[in-house]
């Protein structure tokens, strides 16, 4: 099971996801990283849930059309949408409440 490791606004936290789990899916379900990661449409149309990843980007996907129409230059400083990943290996990210889409 991948470990997850969130960072926001100078908290950690952390804790195994299902093999091939969705961030945004399981913070709706209320289930890790529930209540701290930030996300609204869950679509890849608002941006909301944008975080930057600390380690594991290797084992992501390429970025899809919605991370770059939503992302643009951020996706060179290493931004992802956190509704558009399935995790299959340990990420770390970063989110602060000081980022804006």
């Amino acid at each position: 099971m991948p470990r997850v490791v969130l960072h926001k606004n100078g908290q950690i936290y952390a804790d195994e996801v299902k093999d091939n789990a969705n961030l945004v899916v399981q913070a709706g379900i209320r289930k890790f990283p529930f209540p701290n990661l930030r996300y609204q449409c869950g679509m890849g149309k608002c941006s909301t849930c944008a975080c930057r990843v600390l380690a594991g980007a290797e084992h992501l996907p390429p970025p899809n059309w919605k991370e770059k129409r939503q992302l643009g230059e951020r996706l060179d400083a290493g931004y992802r949408l956190a509704c558009q990943l399935w995790l299959t290996h340990d990420l770390e990210i970063a989110q602060d409440d000081t980022v804006t889409a």
